[in-house]
């Protein structure tokens, strides 16, 4: 008998964990610290990619990593919306899109997870003697003493993943139609928040044509700044990184 997870259980399980997070953030008054965080990433990302952002090939691609996978914004309704319809999902979409949701989920709450550490340590720092440094300067700080370099490893592996697999499915016209037809069914099921997820993927890669120099250039980028944020000297850590944030 296979022991193998649904899709539908693995997306509740993800998000599951992420509203329990959310909770978690509430209770401790950690909301604004949350969002902070996220703004500043959000920032250090559009900084990073802003070449990539003026490329009209590659900008929909950033802007879909940047606005579904770092954004800085609410997504409590749209993953209300995956939790709720998650059983729908491996009925109503191809098999491999439903695998791609999985991993998009896991990419979320693995993202919201490492936002959540570096929140709690953003708010302690504010009644400590840190309290009035940049705020480059603290989020190195919270950066560092949140670790958790395994996990940031395995979020940029996360991205390379799905970039690979959204690249490898935008090539099947007969799937990306199908995605497409997919509109007014979705809708009718809940399912608006998730299509809308989906097609943007699809029809931002379907640009890039081969993804691959793309994705190389992000994981290089990437693993750049996980180095430096863990081992550069605090003073030039803080200069590049309060610099990036200025070409934002």
């Amino acid at each position: 008998m296979s022991t193998q997870r649904s899709a539908s259980e693995r997306i509740r399980d993800q998000l599951a964990g992420v509203q329990r997070l959310r909770a978690q953030a509430l209770l401790a008054g950690m909301r604004d610290a949350v969002h902070t965080v996220k703004r500043l990433q959000a920032r250090r990302f559009r900084a990073t990619y802003r070449d990539f952002l003026r490329d009209p090939t590659r900008a929909p691609a950033t802007r879909f990593f940047l606005e579904e996978l770092y954004g800085d914004r609410d997504f409590s309704e749209r993953d209300e919306q995956f939790s709720r319809i998650a059983g729908a999902l491996e009925r109503l979409f191809p098999h491999a899109v439903s695998e791609l949701a999985v991993d998009l989920s896991e990419m979320h709450a693995l993202t919201e997870s490492l936002d959540h550490q570096l929140a709690v340590h953003w708010l302690a720092m504010g009644s400590s003697d840190l309290a009035g440094c940049s705020e480059a300067e603290r989020y190195i700080h919270c950066w560092r003493l949140t670790g958790e370099r395994t996990a940031r490893e395995r979020q940029l592996s996360l991205v390379n993943s799905l970039g690979q697999e959204l690249d490898r499915l935008t090539r099947s016209k007969s799937l990306f139609l199908a995605l497409k037809l997919m509109r007014r069914p979705a809708q009718a099921a809940g399912m608006a928040s998730l299509q809308q997820v989906l097609e943007s993927g699809f029809s931002s890669f379907s640009r890039l044509g081969d993804a691959s120099d793309f994705l190389s250039c992000i994981g290089e980028r990437e693993s750049q700044w996980i180095t430096l944020l863990f081992d550069a000297r605090l003073d030039t850590c803080q200069r590049l990184f309060s610099d990036e944030l200025a070409r934002a």
